[in-house]
């Protein structure tokens, strides 16, 4: 009973300071600001807090801590607007929310699509505010036991889980994922400084950014796409988007309730992982649904769970990952890396003993991450109906607002012509590939793990001398690496089942078309 109301003293305490006017309005500009940044790709909540960051010299701490924070769960939904309306992923952790939310906007679904995505932001949120106001020391401990193996067997089991993604084969979806593993490795070498694959560009020496593979692979083949039909929304659309369903309705939401469930849990505790947070989070959570389904085949065509589970995940996993940050000192991402220096400019050092000397500035981050939620979700379910109502401008219109958005922002990266170029030249490779019927996302989602998964093998091998023994010393990496296999065990064997079934359902079906029907003859 008295961690219960340990817990409980300490959330209002947290509240009461994230409830302070000041506080309360710097909350609703982050928020805003974050999710006008998620909806338009390249910025970034990264670049963005980095540019805010002079703007909170004359603020308190918690209240610039506040705001920095609202600035990236607020990122987190805007970057779902645009992946469900346009199939444009504001956020890399985004790109699994485009394999079935732009389908049900197609479907004129969207408003379920960014309805149930509030609603499981809400719920992960809210979740994972009780995880760390609960759990913050213990699992801030476990956390720190993840070395550079562990790191390494969790990118190659998100690399297995790529595999799951999209509605093709599994093996298809593993190709494209190490396609994208390759062009993970254009760059810099960031160990021994060499220059790999860059043809001589001085360009390509920084790698291929992420913002311009992910909108040139996804964003662009879907608006040249429907440029190439030039299909208006008929009256069917119209009738359905201006007919009231701009939320999931009572039905959607139970169908969605596991999801949620599952989603904040995976969210909350992957978060918790340097590098586990935002992508792996979501892709986890996909994948786990994909596996659960009774009809894999509706993910990727519009299922609801696929934005739902992938969602709540994102957003959990966003703020879980404060943990680490705050108790320990560990950021788990850039954009945590931009409020650990916020931290440091206004003079107080993240650590074990931020909990005890800065009590008010810890509960009242996590207590404004449950009011930020709330105001996230009030806002964005006011206006799902102007989202929505995106897909009824007519292409003519909407698709050169589009080009000119994704043309500044790939500009903006590093002002230079050659990204736009680059982002020019992937619209034109990922629309030919989606004709020949690949899915480009697992290789999105593989060039993501490719960084992560390269860096942290080439420091086991190092702390290994050269061989692997670092991966079967360290007991996380081991357990992931075999949790990975009986994935991908678990994986052929649900295929092959499923081949046979498809093979056997075809026989039946001719024998049935193929045999006499003598009733008549009797």
């Amino acid at each position: 009973m008295k961690p219960v109301m340990e817990v409980l003293s300490n959330i209002g305490l947290g509240l009461e300071t994230a409830l302070a006017p000041t506080n309360l309005l710097f909350v609703l500009i982050g928020v805003m600001i974050g999710m006008i940044i998620g909806v338009l790709p390249g910025l970034g909540p990264a670049a963005t807090m980095a540019l805010l960051l002079p703007f909170t010299l004359d603020l308190e701490p918690s209240t610039a801590i506040i705001m920095l924070a609202g600035v990236y769960y607020g990122s987190m939904y805007g970057g779902t607007i645009t992946s469900v309306m346009l199939r444009v992923p504001g956020e890399s952790a985004s790109v699994v929310t485009t394999l079935d939310g732009y389908p049900m906007a197609q479907q004129g679904r969207g408003g379920a699509a960014l309805g149930i995505a509030a609603i499981g932001s809400l719920i992960g949120g809210l979740v994972a505010v009780v995880g760390i106001a609960s759990l913050a020391p213990q699992m801030a401990r476990f956390a720190l036991s993840f070395g550079p193996p562990a790191l390494a067997a969790l990118a190659l089991m998100g690399l297995v889980l790529v595999s799951f993604v999209g509605s093709k084969s599994m093996v298809t979806g593993f190709a494209m994922a190490c396609v994208g593993l390759l062009l993970a490795t254009i760059g810099t070498d960031q160990f021994d400084g060499s220059n790999r694959a860059t043809f001589g560009l001085i360009d390509l020496r920084s790698g291929v950014d992420i913002v311009v593979l992910t909108v040139g692979l996804l964003g662009m083949p879907a608006l040249i796409g429907q440029l190439a039909q030039r299909r208006a929304a008929s009256k069917e659309d119209m009738a359905t988007l201006r007919g009231g369903k701009a939320l999931p309705s009572s039905p959607e939401i139970k169908q969605c309730a596991g999801p949620i469930a599952r989603g904040s849990v995976i969210g909350f505790l992957l978060g918790l992982a340097p590098g586990g947070g935002g992508i792996m989070s979501s892709l986890a959570s996909y994948a786990v649904e994909r596996r659960r389904a009774k009809d894999p085949k509706r993910f990727g065509n519009g299922a609801i769970e696929g934005v739902a589970g992938p969602e709540t995940a994102n957003n959990a996993a966003a703020q879980s990952g404060f943990v680490p940050l705050l108790t320990l000192g560990l950021p788990s991402n850039p954009v945590l890396a931009i409020v650990f220096g916020a931290l440091l400019v206004h003079g107080i050092t993240p650590g074990p003993s931020l909990v005890s000397n800065h009590a008010d500035l810890f509960w009242g981050v996590v207590a404004s991450m449950l009011v930020g939620n709330v105001v996230l979700v009030l806002v964005n379910i006011y206006m799902i109906r102007f989202w929505v109502r995106m897909v009824l401008v007519p292409i003519s219109y909407l698709a050169p607002i589009a080009f000119a958005v994704v043309l500044v922002s790939a500009y903006s990266i590093s002002y230079s012509l050659f990204e736009v170029g680059l982002l020019i030249a992937f619209g034109v490779v990922g629309y030919v590939l989606e004709k020949c019927g690949l899915d480009c996302a697992p290789l999105v989602l593989g060039f993501v793990l490719g960084a992560i998964l390269e860096q942290n093998v080439r420091r086991s091998l190092l702390l290994g001398d050269g061989t692997l023994s670092a991966f079967f010393s360290d007991g996380i990496a081991v357990a992931v690496l075999g949790l990975t296999a009986a994935v991908v065990v678990l994986g052929v064997v649900g295929s092959f089942r499923r081949s046979r079934k498809s093979a056997v359902d075809a026989v039946l079906s001719h024998s049935e078309t193929t045999t006499p029907d003598n009733s008549g003859s009797r």
